[in-house]
């Protein structure tokens, strides 16, 4: 390098590519969204679970906030309109508590007093068939029991036909008979009934026509002698073909004894459901 010339520095320029961590930052963006979705979520869920005053208030904030006043909006609980909704109730935590457990146990004590009143009332159901002349080839055919759904009184089939004619919805005498004196017994409790019919798990021979018209057509036919003995028509609230659905012996599914109509005074379903509030 001649002397006359001055040094020149030589200057190295490293140039360094970005790197966001893995795959840049877009996760992020992913994360967030997801978290938002999420919190929705738990949003959704935990106001499924509230009563339907709650549910009735929230909806009326979002179509109209402005019904809402005092401090932090919603949760002040304070309505500036008048017939708008509280959203949540002024009692403090312990009294709701409280009458969250008084009404569960007054729903409670409903269905057990209701349980008493049939469990009566099959009783003296048993005591009048047992006594009543030519209703002797009905014992043990005809089986009662109570539960949280009702009195349920069913007429088990053999293997002659006991209350139906083998494979078909017609009666006999005497089924009309035992229905009358049903008819009349259960038309004085105010309980609403349902009438289910069932059979056993062997086809039905007849083309067009199944196990499930056959449970339909005896459960009907059961109604309609029900209707003419004297209970009212309002009473009925439910026509039930199950075929071969529900098994009495799920063990023996061509027994003759899966053959049975079902008659089920029923108890009415509590008001109060927990986790959903008041229906």
């Amino acid at each position: 390098m001649s002397d006359n010339k001055p040094d020149i520095p030589i200057r190295i320029i490293v140039k360094k590519k970005g790197h966001g961590g893995h795959h840049g930052g877009a996760w992020k963006v992913a994360y967030a969204d997801f978290v938002t979705a999420m919190m929705a979520l738990f949003i959704v869920l935990w106001i499924v679970g509230q009563n339907n005053s709650i549910k009735q208030a929230i909806a009326s904030y979002f179509k109209d906030p402005t019904i809402f006043i005092g401090g932090s909006g919603m949760h002040s609980g304070i309505s500036s309109k008048p017939g708008a909704p509280v959203l949540f109730p002024k009692e403090d935590t312990k009294s709701s508590n409280d009458q969250l457990v008084n009404a569960i146990q007054n729903e409670i004590k409903k269905i057990k007093n209701e349980m008493a009143t049939l469990t009566q009332e099959s009783k003296k159901i048993e005591q009048m068939v047992a006594s009543t002349p030519g209703f002797e080839k009905f014992k043990d055919k005809i089986q009662l029991s109570v539960t949280e759904e009702g009195m349920k009184i069913e007429l088990i089939e053999n293997k002659e036909g006991l209350f139906f004619d083998v494979g078909s919805a017609k009666i006999k005498p005497e089924t009309v008979r035992l229905l009358n004196l049903i008819a009349k017994e259960i038309s004085t409790l105010p309980n609403k009934v349902i009438i289910e019919g069932h059979t056993d798990a062997l086809p039905y021979i007849t083309p067009g026509y199944s196990n499930w018209e056959l449970s339909s057509d005896r459960a009907n036919a059961a109604r309609k002698v029900l209707e003419e003995s004297g209970l009212q028509k309002d009473r009925i609230i439910g026509i039930r073909g199950y075929a071969d659905r529900f098994l009495k012996h799920p063990d023996k599914p061509s027994d003759f004894a899966n053959r049975r109509v079902a008659i089920i005074v029923t108890i009415p379903k509590p008001s109060l459901i927990v986790g959903q509030g008041q229906k």
